[in-house]
């Protein structure tokens, strides 16, 4: 196995969190060359999968990163019951015990054309098309902020620290209140007044966007580092702040930048700047986790350290965690057009859609200018090990959460 912030543009802090639920995922094989958008959504018919000949430069795609991902989440497969579905949402991608044969032959690669090789022989690539030919690939990463473990201006915004009264609940977590009543979490305003316990403080226009990003490294004056990782939310929706900022005339759209908000912040005060990020009733905790590899990524939702361009995030109600999909998009954080092999380890309130990625592209300020300017449409095949991809055929697509079209 291989080893493995530009200003975040306006786009991504206005589309974070915003999706409508999607329709239903739709899958069909693999097509040699874009199908035309159907006006109204529609279910295409099913046909047998094709060669991985039929994947644009699939002989070319380099696989280093994929299979280094690839290899933590058979990993966290291993530690699964054989007989659990590898996603209860996604119970078409078969169970753990499909997976150990992929898992077993691929960990065993000396190199990329032995992996390449393995991919073909064990995995069958079926296409995903979304019923209304909604396609979206943006990128992320994990920043790197300056902060201090006390209050120093102009580090004093609380990293917040996942608060005690805090109940899990789904997508609606509860506050636990005096004798024993509890209601819906607060908004980002009442949080904020009541106060909040910090693991460090940083910027304020660093902590937001750390909110945003959802996980972060903070590095010390002594030279120390710690990672900021996502624990919760308050269950609110997101608002976009960049938005209202625009809106009230108080920046330009060329401004809404992670570097032009934070300007804003300076000139405007802390009045002002709390006015504004209260707009986003969305409030995010963090705990405070050592630092580790740091040529590893933080922890995704999988359980598992990402990998820059081999790890994305996928809408979880629709795909499974661990499996390997391929991408064909466009990007100039990407290099212009652009086709790559990424694990699905990771998930977002923004990641919403049968045809939705965001794709993981490091630490540091780099990885930040590549992920800023990465959102386009594209094309998205899952793998799936060959006897899951025949049995499912065989059934009809009778797991599946729709019927196929008629023939």
């Amino acid at each position: 196995m291989w080893s493995r912030a530009r200003s975040i543009l306006v786009v991504l802090v206005l589309a974070a969190c915003q999706s409508a639920p999607s329709p239903p995922v739709v899958y069909r094989p693999v097509a040699p060359a874009p199908q035309p958008v159907p006006p109204k959504p529609q279910l295409p018919r099913w046909e047998s999968p094709s060669d991985f000949a039929d994947l644009p430069d699939w002989p070319d795609v380099p696989l280093g990163a994929a299979v280094e991902a690839f290899g933590r989440s058979c990993g966290k497969f291993a530690t699964r019951s054989v007989d659990e579905p590898v996603s209860k949402a996604a119970p078409w991608a078969g169970k753990v015990a499909d997976w150990a044969g992929p898992c077993g032959a691929i960990s065993a690669a000396r190199n990329e054309d032995e992996a390449r090789a393995l991919f073909e022989q064990t995995f069958l690539p079926i296409e995903v098309v979304s019923p209304d030919g909604e396609s979206r690939f943006t990128g992320y990463f994990e920043p790197t902020y300056e902060a201090r473990y006390t209050p120093t201006p102009p580090f004093t915004e609380p990293v917040p620290a996942l608060p005690a009264d805090l109940i899990p609940n789904g997508e609606h977590p509860l506050q636990q209140l005096r004798g024993g009543r509890t209601r819906p979490y607060p908004e980002r305003a009442d949080i904020t007044n009541a106060g909040v316990r910090a693991i460090a403080y940083a910027h304020p226009a660093d902590v937001f966007f750390l909110q945003i990003q959802g996980s972060g490294r903070l590095v010390f004056p002594d030279g120390s580092t710690m990672r900021a990782v996502y624990a919760a939310n308050n269950g609110h929706a997101f608002k976009s702040t960049a938005n209202w900022l625009i809106q009230t005339g108080r920046i330009s759209r060329g401004e809404a930048t992670m570097q032009g908000i934070r300007a804003w912040m300076d000139r405007a005060g802390p009045a002002e700047t709390r006015r504004a990020m209260n707009q986003n009733p969305r409030f995010v905790f963090f705990k405070a986790m050592p630092e580790g590899d740091p040529a590893l990524g933080p922890d995704g939702a999988q359980g598992v350290p990402l990998t820059a361009l081999g790890s994305m995030a996928v809408d979880t109600s629709l795909h499974p965690l661990g499996v390997p999909m391929f991408i064909q998009t466009s990007s100039p954080g990407l290099g212009g057009d652009w086709k790559g092999l990424l694990i699905a380890q990771d998930t977002g309130g923004a990641i919403k859609g049968a045809v939705r990625g965001d794709i993981f592209f490091g630490t540091g300020p780099e990885a930040g200018k590549r992920a800023g300017v990465t959102n386009s449409p594209g094309r998205l095949w899952i793998f799936l090990p060959r006897p899951v991809a025949e049995r499912m055929r065989a059934e009809g697509y009778a797991s599946l959460p729709f019927a196929p079209a008629a023939p």
